[in-house]
């Protein structure tokens, strides 16, 4: 019969990884995984904050939302143009 033990290590000096297991008997044999967490992924609007022309251009577009200095497009017709 298997049974499983799930928690979370972290990673130590080169790779070591410590798991500790009492109820477990000394001498038991295990067979061990090891699942990686992807690591965080940062929204668009972080990544791209992080260059200043982007910023720049982020900046200045909510400012022309704020402004009302918008432009509509109907993508219907749009695409109807465009064939």
């Amino acid at each position: 019969m298997l049974s499983g033990i799930k928690q979370k290590a972290i990673v130590g000096k080169d790779g070591k990884i410590e798991l500790s297991a009492t109820e477990l008997p000394e001498g038991t044999v295990v067979e061990v995984i090891v699942l990686v967490e992807a690591p965080d992924e940062e929204d668009e609007t972080t990544y791209l904050l992080k260059s200043e022309t982007n910023k720049k251009y982020l900046l200045k577009a909510l400012e022309n939302v704020k402004e009302g200095n918008l432009i509509y497009v109907d993508l219907d017709e749009y695409e109807k143009s465009c064939l």
